[in-house]
């Protein structure tokens, strides 16, 4: 029997105990974290550099591609580290700040995809309202307390989690540090306290997920009665790029966390652990990007500008 304060490190869960499929493993999540890195940088570059797109939506974006990018960047590069020496420890402080660090970045995103919604909401509903509704310093302090949100429940949780008497071994069951697989290795009843904050965060979530439906259904109702084809069609544009972020985020995550015990398995936990953790972040500016034609526009010229220079160069 061990307690947390003889722990120095966690054991997490390998992808496979094959050398040559560790390497794969590392190779492919290389592929997906630069696909992320260059997708979300480019979405970053191009809204701070264009002042055409100095609008409260794509400020919004701004803040989700950085979001996007601190929430792959907690988890995939320690697991590729982890593949490429083929090694499962890390370090007691590591995997604390692991979870906190994908609490912050989980928690605010999905507090910033609410806000998207309203974004939308306003744009749509109340459209001679929206210059008052979101003018800058309105966006300016949504966003921060969509990013307060997230660093406060990342906080709480990470403490409490960690305060934990720990006695049933050091190993996890995932490929990263999430605050579950910590309260399994757990030896005391304190461990419902953080079940108790978990209850409160689900309970939340919940709050913005209705937010979240009751704004589309607004926005479903206004659209229809656009008299022009044309017009319902770019109004279904301008919401299908968040409406998908929105149904991918909380789908993995959903299933990841509420799936049926009888269907789990270690491997399957690990697959629906990197759809939740891993695959937004890249698949996030392809999405944004696919159907967004002034976004679209403005990366081209920000690289076609970049690269002219880096060939003058």
């Amino acid at each position: 029997m061990s307690n947390s304060s003889s722990i120095t490190q966690f054991l997490l869960l390998p992808f496979t105990d094959t050398q040559e499929l560790q390497l794969l493993h590392f190779w492919l999540f290389l592929g997906i974290y630069l696909a992320a890195l260059l997708g979300n940088g480019l979405i970053i570059t191009t809204i701070a550099s264009d002042q055409h797109l100095h609008t409260p939506m794509y400020f919004f974006l701004l803040n989700l591609a950085l979001l996007d990018l601190g929430c792959i960047s907690s988890t995939v590069p320690k697991s590729m580290a982890k593949s490429l020496w083929d090694t499962r420890a890390i370090p007691y402080k590591g995997c604390a700040a692991q979870i906190f660090l994908f609490a912050f970045f989980v928690a605010a995103e999905y507090c910033l995809l609410t806000l998207m919604s309203y974004d939308r909401y306003v744009a749509i509903c109340k459209p001679l309202h929206y210059g008052t509704l979101l003018g800058s310093r309105a966006c300016v302090h949504m966003a921060a307390a969509a990013w307060a949100t997230g660093f406060l429940n990342a906080l709480l949780h990470t403490a409490n989690t960690f305060s934990l008497p720990l006695c049933k071994g050091n190993a996890l069951g995932q490929f990263f540090c999430e605050i579950p697989q910590i309260l399994k290795l757990s030896c005391s009843h304190s461990y419902l306290r953080e079940l108790g904050l978990l209850l409160v965060s689900a309970c939340l979530a919940f709050v913005c997920f209705v937010f979240i439906v009751v704004s589309y259904v607004q926005i479903l109702r206004a659209v229809l009665r656009i008299p022009s084809e044309q017009g319902r069609h770019k109004a279904f544009s301008t919401c299908l790029p968040h409406l998908a972020v929105v149904s991918l985020f909380v789908s993995t995550g959903s299933f990841a966390y509420m799936k049926p015990s009888s269907i789990s398995s270690p491997s399957l936990d690990l697959v629906v652990s990197v759809l939740y953790s891993v695959f937004p972040a890249a698949v996030n500016p392809l999405i944004y990007s696919m159907r967004n034609q002034e976004l679209k526009e403005s990366i081209r010229k920000v690289m076609t500008v970049h690269f002219s220079k880096a060939v003058m160069k």
